[in-house]
């Protein structure tokens, strides 16, 4: 599957541009499933200036999505038509602390803020060290885990919106609710401040050791995975809800429901974008027959079938 290069036309129309554009540049191996076809243009802004410049000249009937590890992502095999964004680490990775403030960079790590954190005796952020992305990505869908959430430690987010003009959101502005934010899906996050407290750095150390400790014995961390498939429904577990359906280790082609840990999806080895989504909508349905319960998808899926 091929789009039509139009990075020649971008270009073109962009002569200050700064940022790397490929065309139909493979997305597989920008996700941790390791499936799906090409981006019809993947753009790596040279920085903020240069991500708002580009947004400000690109035409508006292009659609534009962000990527950042891919950790959360199924691409669909058909592939993105318009643009995929991914913010390199060098330019929006950053992190920094002062005071009981951790500052980061929209691609800097999760865990890599709470490491900074810890290493400047500022708690509260012991739970990004179990979430698997980065903080674009914790932002847009208010990350959490081992009970801790973005919307209880952020203090600001800073993105850029389609018209290349940059806004500073309070953690009000977010409009946070489960595994979402109510930002328009047009702002690219660029980085962000948040706030914990000052805190005993044995103590910090002991936490982000339980929760490296939990993803190691109930997640299937080194499989070719997605995080948490489904969205937990209010007052019940997605993952009692797959097993009681009986869907533990099903499998459509390549792709296989996680013995360890049945809200995951796994790349067995050789599974299309296809397997895993139609393995996904196949536990949806048996859930929904055999519960009543509608299990909402909590990863993302982009592209063409």
């Amino acid at each position: 599957m091929t789009f039509p290069d139009i990075t020649p036309d971008l270009k073109a129309a962009m002569p200050e541009l700064r940022g790397r554009l490929l065309a139909n540049q493979s997305l597989a191996e920008l996700t941790w499933f390791r499936v799906g076809g090409p981006a019809q243009v993947l753009f790596t802004p040279a920085d903020e200036d240069d991500l708002a410049y580009f947004l400000k000249h690109l035409p508006q009937e292009l659609p534009v999505y962000v990527v950042g590890v891919g950790s959360n992502l199924i691409v669909r095999d058909g592939g993105m038509p318009g643009v995929v964004i991914r913010l390199a680490p060098r330019a929006f990775g950053e992190t920094s602390a002062g005071g009981d403030v951790v500052t980061a960079g929209a691609a800097a790590l999760d865990k890599r803020v709470a490491e900074t954190a810890a290493a400047a005796n500022i708690g509260g952020m012991e739970f990004f060290f179990g979430i698997p992305g980065t903080v674009g990505g914790a932002l847009r869908m208010n990350a959490g885990a081992n009970g801790g959430e973005t919307k209880d430690v952020l203090v600001e987010a800073v993105g850029v919106g389609r018209d290349g003009v940059k806004h500073t959101f309070s953690n009000a502005d977010m409009k946070f609710v489960y595994r979402n934010s109510g930002v328009d899906p047009s702002v690219v996050f660029t980085s962000a401040r948040f706030r914990g407290r000052i805190t005993d750095a044995d103590a910090i150390r002991a936490r982000m050791s339980e929760v490296q400790a939990h993803r190691e014995t109930a997640q299937p961390i080194r499989e070719k995975t997605g995080g948490s498939t489904f969205k937990n429904p209010p007052g019940n577990s997605a993952w009692k809800l797959i097993d009681a359906a009986g869907c533990r280790g099903l499998k459509v082609g390549g792709a296989q429901v996680s013995e360890m840990h049945c809200n995951f999806l796994i790349n067995t080895g050789n599974a299309t974008g296809h397997d895993i989504e139609t393995l996904g909508e196949t536990v949806r349905e048996r859930v929904k027959q055999t519960s009543g319960i509608e299990l909402h998808w909590e990863i993302k899926r982009i592209g063409k079938s």
